[in-house]
C-alpha cells in the first residue's frame, strides 16, 4: 500500500511538472504574439507589405523630420486609382518612414546642398479598414511597428492615431494621403 501512495504522489509531481513546463514554454510565444499586435486594435504587420505599390511619398517636417512612402495593398490601390471614398473594407495602408537627411556624397557631386535622402528607418504605421472590427473608430484600426518589427505597445500612441485622423475633412475617410499619379 505505501508503494501505491508513493506512485500516486510521484505521478502527481510528474503531471504538475509537465503542466508547469508547458506554461513556461508557452509564455514566450504569448509575449511574442502580443508584441506583434497593436495593443488597441490587434493590427499586425502585413506579410509582404514592402512589395505593395506606392500611393504617395511625403516629407514631414517639424518634430518628425522624416521622409515617408505610403504603400497600399491591392484593395487600397484599386480604390485610390478609382477615387473611391469611402475606402472599402480590406483596404490596408502602410506608411514607412526614415530620417530625412542631407546627402554629403550627393551634395559634393552637385556642388551645393540640394540632395536629401532617406536615412535610418524610424517606424512603420499600418491602417486597416474593417467596419465590423473597428466601428468605434469609423472603420479604421491602427498600429505602429518599430524597426525590429514589434508593435509599439503604447496605448496612448496608438489611440493618438485615430485622434489625429478624425481631424481630417469630411470626404477623406480619415486618410491623409492622396494618390500621386
Amino acid at each position: 500500500m505505501p508503494y501505491r501512495l508513493l506512485f500516486v504522489a510521484a505521478m502527481a509531481l510528474i503531471v504538475g511538472g509537465v503542466i508547469t513546463l508547458g506554461a513556461f514554454a508557452s509564455e514566450p510565444a504569448t509575449r511574442e504574439a502580443s508584441a506583434s499586435r497593436s495593443p488597441v486594435f490587434g493590427v499586425t504587420l502585413p506579410e509582404g507589405y514592402r512589395n505593395w505599390q506606392t500611393i504617395s511619398v511625403a516629407h514631414e517636417a517639424g518634430n518628425n523630420n522624416d521622409i515617408r512612402v505610403i504603400l497600399g495593398n491591392d484593395v487600397a490601390m484599386k480604390a485610390f486609382r478609382a477615387g473611391q471614398v469611402p475606402y472599402p473594407d480590406g483596404t490596408i495602408i502602410a506608411r514607412l518612414a526614415w530620417k530625412y537627411e542631407s546627402s554629403a556624397r550627393n551634395n559634393a557631386i552637385f556642388g551645393r546642398d540640394q540632395s536629401f535622402v532617406a536615412g535610418e528607418p524610424t517606424n512603420v504605421q499600418i491602417s486597416v479598414k474593417d467596419s465590423k472590427r473597428f466601428p468605434d473608430t469609423d472603420g479604421w484600426g491602427y498600429a505602429q511597428f518599430e524597426n525590429d518589427g514589434t508593435a509599439n505597445q503604447s496605448v496612448a500612441l496608438v489611440n493618438a492615431c485615430y485622434a489625429c485622423h478624425k481631424k481630417l475633412p469630411a470626404g477623406s475617410d480619415l486618410v491623409f494621403s492622396s494618390y500621386s499619379k
